[in-house]
C-alpha cells in the first residue's frame, strides 16, 4: 500500500502528454469537420456541379450534426463512464468515418442532411472521451495546461477547417470535404489502440433514454421553427409560431423530467452552482456568436468578395494564429488573473470583433477583416480553457464524462442556435432587400432568387443582361442582412461577458476534487 498512498501527489499518466496528443487528433476530425464544411457550402448549393441545396437545406446540413451531436452528448458521456472511455472513443471514430463516407457520395441534400445526423452519432461518442480521458490521465496541477492545449486544438481546427477544405474544393469535387476524415480516422483508431489506456467510473449511472429522445425531439424541433420562419419570413404563421412554443414545451418537459429521474442524462442540478452556469453559458453564448459569423462570413467572402474557396480559408488563418498563440497560454493567464478576470476580456474581444462586422462593406480592406478574425480568435482562445477548467474543476474525476458531455453540448447548441437564429436573421433581411430588385421578375423566379445570395447569383447567371444586373443590388441587401446578423452575435457575446463578471470566480480557483483511490489504482495498472 505504500505505491498506492505516494500516489495521490503525482496520479499523472507516464504516457500522458502522447496520449494528449492522440486524443488532439481525434478532436481535429470532429470539429475540422463543421468548419470545412463552410467553405463547401456554395459548391454544394450550386445546382450544376453541387447538389442544388436551398439556404434552409444548408442549415440543416450544419445544424443535423450538432444537433444529433448536442443531444447524444449526455448520454455518450455515461457511456464512457460506464463501458469505458476508449472502447466507445474507438467506436464513435468508426461511426464517423462511415458516415463521413456517406456524406462524401450524397446525391441529394436530403441525404447529406441524413449522413450527417449520423456523423452527429460518432462525434458524440468522440468529443467527451477525449475531455475525459485528459481529465483522467492528467494530475490535478497539470490538468488546466493540458485543457488548454486541448482548447486550442478546437480553435485551430475552427480556423484550418476553411483552408484544408479550399484546397480540397480547388482539386476534386465537394464531396471531398467529407472523404478527407477517413484517414485521419483510421490514424486515430491505430494510435488509440496502442496508447491510450482504458477507464471508466466505477459507479456509473443508468441510462436515461426518456431524457435523450426528449433533448433531441425538443431541441430539433424548436430549431426547425426558427430555420423554417427565416427560410418562408412568416414568423407569424401557425406553423411557426406552434412549432417555436411546442419545442420550447418540450424542452421545459425535457428540464421538469430530469430534476424527478434518479440517473438524468442532463443533472439539471448542477446549474445550481453560479459559477457551472455562468461558465457553460459563457461557452454556449462564444460558440453562438461565432459559428453564426462562420456561417456568414463565408458567403461575404466567396459571393460578396469573390474570393476562391482556398482564398476564403487562408483568410481565416489570422484566427488560428490567434488561437495557436493565445489558447496554451490562458490556463496560466487565469492561474496568475483569475478565471473571471481572463474570460471577461476573451469575451469582450469576441464582442467587440463581432460589433466591427457591422461596420464592413463591400468595398472593406481585406486586411481590417484579417484584424477582425485575429481578434476574435484571441478572444475564443482566452474563453475555453478557464472555463472548461472551471467546469472539470467543480466535479470529482470520476465524473469527468459528465462535465466534458455538458461543456460540449453547450458548446453545439450554442453553435446549432447561432446557424439557426442568425441564418434566419440573414435570410429575413436579405429577402425584405430584394423586394424591390426582383419586382419586375416573374413569381417563381422571386421566390427561388430571394432566398439566399448564392440562389440569386444562381438566377443572375441564366438570367442574360436583367439578371446581370442583380448582382450588385444582392450584394448591398447581403451586406446589409450580414449587419444585423452581426449586431446579433455581439449582443449574445455581451450578455456572455456580463454572466462571466457576475459569477464566474476571480483569483481564487474552485477546489479540485481528489482523484478517488479506484481511479489511482487504475492509473497505476495502466503505467504498468
Amino acid at each position: 500500500m505504500t505505491e498506492l498512498q505516494a500516489a495521490p501527489t503525482d496520479t499523472g499518466h507516464p504516457r500522458r502528454w502522447t496520449i494528449l496528443a492522440v486524443m488532439v487528433v481525434s478532436l481535429l476530425v470532429v470539429v475540422i469537420d463543421n468548419t470545412i464544411l463552410n467553405v463547401a457550402l456554395k459548391s454544394i448549393a450550386d445546382p450544376r456541379e453541387g447538389l442544388g441545396a436551398s439556404q434552409s437545406d444548408l442549415e440543416w446540413s450544419i445544424n443535423s450534426y450538432t444537433l444529433v451531436f448536442a443531444g447524444l452528448l449526455f448520454t455518450a458521456g455515461l457511456l464512457g463512464d460506464r463501458l469505458g472511455r476508449r472502447r466507445v472513443l474507438m467506436t464513435g471514430l468508426v461511426i464517423f468515418g462511415i458516415a463521413s463516407l456517406a456524406s462524401a457520395y450524397s446525391q441529394t441534400p436530403g441525404q447529406l442532411i441524413g449522413a450527417r445526423a449520423l456523423m452527429g452519432l460518432g462525434a458524440a461518442a468522440i468529443m467527451p472521451a477525449t475531455l475525459a480521458i485528459i481529465s483522467n490521465v492528467f494530475d490535478p496541477r497539470e490538468r488546466g495546461r493540458a485543457i488548454g492545449v486541448w482548447a486550442g486544438a478546437v480553435g485551430l481546427a475552427v480556423a484550418i477547417g476553411p483552408v484544408v477544405g479550399g484546397v480540397l474544393l480547388e482539386h476534386f469535387w465537394w464531396g471531398s470535404v467529407f472523404l478527407v476524415n477517413v484517414p485521419i480516422v483510421v490514424a486515430g483508431l491505430i494510435a488509440i489502440k496502442a496508447l491510450v489506456p482504458e477507464s471508466r467510473n466505477p459507479s456509473p449511472g443508468r441510462i436515461d433514454a426518456v431524457g435523450v429522445l426528449l433533448s433531441i425531439v425538443g431541441l430539433a424541433t424548436f430549431v426547425y421553427g426558427i430555420i423554417t420562419g427565416g427560410d418562408s419570413g412568416e414568423w407569424g404563421s401557425a406553423k411557426v409560431l406552434g412549432t417555436i412554443a411546442a419545442g420550447a414545451l418540450i424542452l421545459a418537459g425535457f428540464v421538469a423530467y430530469e430534476r424527478r429521474v434518479a440517473f438524468p442524462a442532463l443533472d439539471v442540478r448542477l446549474f445550481r452552482n453560479p459559477r457551472f452556469s455562468a461558465a457553460v453559458g459563457s461557452v454556449g453564448m462564444v460558440f453562438f456568436a461565432a459559428m453564426g459569423s462562420l456561417f456568414f462570413g463565408t458567403f461575404y467572402l466567396q459571393l460578396v468578395r469573390g474570393y476562391s474557396p482556398l482564398q476564403t480559408g487562408l483568410l481565416f488563418l489570422p484566427f488560428a494564429a490567434a488561437q495557436l498563440i493565445f489558447a496554451p497560454r490562458s490556463a496560466t493567464f487565469a492561474a496568475s488573473y483569475g478565471p473571471k478576470a481572463v474570460t471577461a476580456t476573451g469575451m469582450a474581444l469576441v464582442t467587440a470583433s463581432l460589433a466591427s462586422f457591422v461596420l464592413i462593406t463591400g468595398a472593406t480592406p481585406i486586411w481590417v477583416l484579417c484584424a477582425v478574425y485575429f481578434v476574435m480568435g484571441a478572444g475564443m482562445a482566452s474563453v475555453m480553457a478557464p472555463v472548461t477548467e472551471v467546469v472539470m474543476s467543480t466535479l470529482p474525476r470520476e465524473r469527468a464524462g459528465v462535465g466534458s458531455a455538458v461543456t460540449n453540448t453547450m458548446r453545439q447548441v450554442g453553435g446549432a442556435l447561432g446557424v439557426a437564429v442568425l441564418g434566419s436573421v440573414l435570410s429575413q433581411v436579405y429577402r425584405n432587400g430584394m423586394e424591390g430588385p426582383l419586382s419586375g421578375f416573374p413569381a417563381a423566379v422571386r421566390d427561388v432568387a430571394s432566398e439566399s445570395l448564392a440562389s440569386t447569383y444562381a438566377v443572375a447567371a441564366n438570367g442574360g443582361r436583367a439578371g446581370a444586373a442583380l448582382i450588385a443590388p444582392a450584394n448591398d441587401a447581403f451586406v446589409n442582412a450580414m449587419h444585423w446578423a452581426a449586431g446579433g452575435s455581439a449582443i449574445a457575446g455581451l450578455l456572455g461577458a456580463l454572466a462571466v463578471l457576475k459569477w464566474l470566480p476571480g483569483r481564487t480557483a474552485p477546489e479540485v476534487a481528489p482523484a478517488p483511490l479506484a481511479e489511482v489504482e487504475a492509473s497505476l495498472v495502466d503505467a504498468t
